[in-house]
């Protein structure tokens, strides 16, 4: 990953609409969240079952994602968003500080994995991710791993009131991206499946998925090379 902080949201939309909710958030959406200070890039990612989305924000830091020019924009929705944010179901959405990344790429897969810990084992669990997540970014299929922690409780918005209310929010959340398909995909049966989570100190209910890119859009600009000017 990149930067030092992120927002995470997990969500569903009606599949009568599908079509239009991914040409607001390509051309409308994520190119306004890019404008906002701080942010430096964002991805949307399909379930790999068709079933919801996952779309990741990341920023320069915390600062970022608690600030004024956020919040001002997420009171502050467009027309379009204001007409596309009642569409969002199941909404789960976390502001979270970055506790380690290892490497920045993104893969067409992503398994997305979130978690809390039992009572007594947050250090044990927190030891056990960090240098699983450390070990898997370097396998082959693989291209990145990042752990992330919700930061706390976040103010209500008119994004949120359009929602229907309060999101729902994650505590750890756990990304794993790669280039191989079945690379990824093994995680949800292997290291993140619920019995391994149980045992390495998750509370029972982690939940692991499977998705696939759809779009990715960063502040860096592509520069044109000197022949190209002429």
């Amino acid at each position: 990953m990149i930067g030092g902080a992120a927002v995470a949201i997990w969500c569903d939309v009606a599949c009568d609409v599908r079509e239009e909710f991914d040409h607001w958030h390509t051309h409308e959406h994520m190119p306004e969240r890019l404008g906002i200070p701080g942010f430096l890039r964002g991805s949307r990612w399909v379930a790999q079952d068709g079933e919801g989305y996952f779309i990741l924000y990341e920023t320069q830091s915390t600062a970022t994602i608690t600030g004024r020019a956020y919040l001002e924009r997420l009171n502050n929705p467009t027309p379009w968003s204001r007409q596309m944010m009642p569409h969002h179901r199941n909404m789960m959405r976390g502001a979270c500080r970055i506790e380690a990344s290892h490497g920045a790429g993104l893969g067409q897969a992503l398994v997305t994995l979130r978690l809390s810990p039992q009572p007594g084992k947050a250090q044990a669990l927190g030891a056990w991710l960090g240098q699983t997540l450390a070990a898997m970014a370097q396998r082959k299929g693989v291209v990145s791993a990042a752990l992330l922690h919700h930061v706390g409780a976040q103010p209500s918005t008119a994004e949120q009131q359009l929602r229907g209310g309060a999101d729902r929010v994650p505590d750890r959340v756990a990304l794993v991206s790669g280039y191989s398909v079945a690379a990824i995909a093994a995680l949800l049966t292997q290291e993140f499946s619920e019995a391994q989570m149980t045992a390495r100190g998750a509370a029972p209910g982690s939940v692991a998925a499977l998705y696939r890119l759809a779009f990715a859009l960063a502040t860096t600009g592509y520069t044109q090379r000197p022949e190209e000017t002429a």
